[in-house]
Parts: structure tokens; sequence; C-alpha cells
């Protein structure tokens, strides 16, 4: 009798780390069920892109969710008044920061996967080869997960809640290797701030910059349209 395999709740952005992340949660032995989330971004493309992934590397099951973090503004990705930068990283934290959101995404998650019984949530943060938001730092993590056990049924009653970061001390370069290893097409993710409608990159926002440099770095050929 074969034992089933547990369950995992893997965001999913449609970029290029959540996208490696669900790979590894399912070479880690979990049925992965992918959850994103509609916040308001002007790269909708990552959205589609989000739908290709699960279904290329074997999600059970693909959700999104809806929250309108662009009625508040505040962030170049979710407020067209703003712009977002072209001219490389500056100091602090950038305008592309947007305000809580991966506390809100990372609370709808631990809500599906209370649901299905899912006691490990995967997340794509990364505090290397990142923009320096400060909700993809290691404290910001481990703060949420010790929230999640106070806050739900299934800590209180003992089914502990984990916080999965695979990628939180890895460069860019090594994630992808990571993710080329496990069989990941880069093709079909999306990682532009402000992508077209098809998907297609403009080659000098801060995450088309950061995915450049990490397949050059990485030795592997880059796979992203470009406008």
């Amino acid at each position: 009798m074969n034992t089933p395999r547990p369950r995992a709740l893997v965001l999913l952005s449609g970029g290029l780390d959540s996208a490696t992340c669900l790979a590894i949660a399912r070479a880690e032995g979990f049925d992965p069920y992918a959850l994103s989330v509609e916040y308001g971004q002007r790269h909708a493309a990552e959205l589609a892109a989000a739908q290709r992934v699960s279904q290329a590397l074997g999600a059970v099951a693909h959700r999104v969710a809806h929250v309108d973090l662009g009625q508040f503004g505040g962030s170049a990705l979710t407020d067209p008044a703003l712009a977002v930068p072209t001219d490389g990283a500056e100091g602090g934290i950038p305008i592309t920061y947007v305000p809580a959101r991966n506390t809100i995404m990372l609370s709808i998650a631990m809500a599906w996967a209370e649901v299905l019984g899912a006691q490990d949530i995967y997340v794509g943060v990364n505090a290397v080869d990142y923009s320096g938001y400060p909700d993809c730092r290691p404290a910001f993590i481990e703060a949420f997960e010790a929230m999640a056990n106070l806050a739900t049924k299934a800590g209180v009653e003992g089914h502990r809640l984990t916080i999965h970061a695979p990628l939180i001390d890895l460069s860019k370069a090594d994630i992808i290797r990571r993710g080329t290893a496990l069989g990941v097409d880069y093709g079909l993710t999306v990682s532009c701030y402000q992508a077209d409608e098809d998907g297609r990159a403009c080659g000098l926002c801060d995450a088309c910059r950061l995915r450049k440099a990490g397949f050059q770095a990485a030795g592997v050929a880059d796979p992203t349209p470009y406008r």
C-alpha cells in the first residue's frame, strides 16, 4: 500500500524564484498546491506564467486569490502614477516595494494550507540577490512562522506549520542552477516588473537586471523574451 505524500502549499508568482520553489517542494516529497495572488500588480503577465509553471511542474491544484493592494498605491508595482526605476539599484528600500505584500500572501497561504491539512508552506524569498525588501529577510520568515503557529487551529492543536524559504541564502545563479537540475523551464516564467501582455521583459528594471546577471553567472542560456 502506497503511503500518501504530504501536502505543501507553494506561493507561486510565476517568476523564476517561485518556480524553483515549486520544483524543490515536489523534489522534497510533497504534493504541491500552488497559490498565486492577484494584488493589483502591473506585471499581470506573471499570473499567466504561474498557470503555465503550475501545470509544467505538476502542481496538484493552482488557485488565484484576489486582494486589491492597488487601491492604496505606494508602490511602483501597483500605482501607475509611479514609474518603475530602470537605472539600476539605488540605496535604501526601492519604490517597487509593495507594503505588506509578503505578509498578506503568506497569510492567505496559511489559510488554504490549514484547510488542506498541509503543514508546510514554501515561499521563494531571497536575501542575497534581491531588491532590499524588508519582507524577504530571514527574521521576517521566522517571525511569521511563530505567528502562524499561534494564530491557527492547526498550530494550537500541535500540527505545527513550517515556512520553508529554501532560496533565502542562495545567489540568483545558484537558484538557476538548482532549478535547472530539477527540470525547471525558465522560459515559462516572467520576472520583469513591467512585462507586456505577451510576457516580454523590459530588460532594464531591477528584476530584469538580477535575472539576466543570474543566468550569465550560472552559465545557463537566458530564455527570457525581451522587447
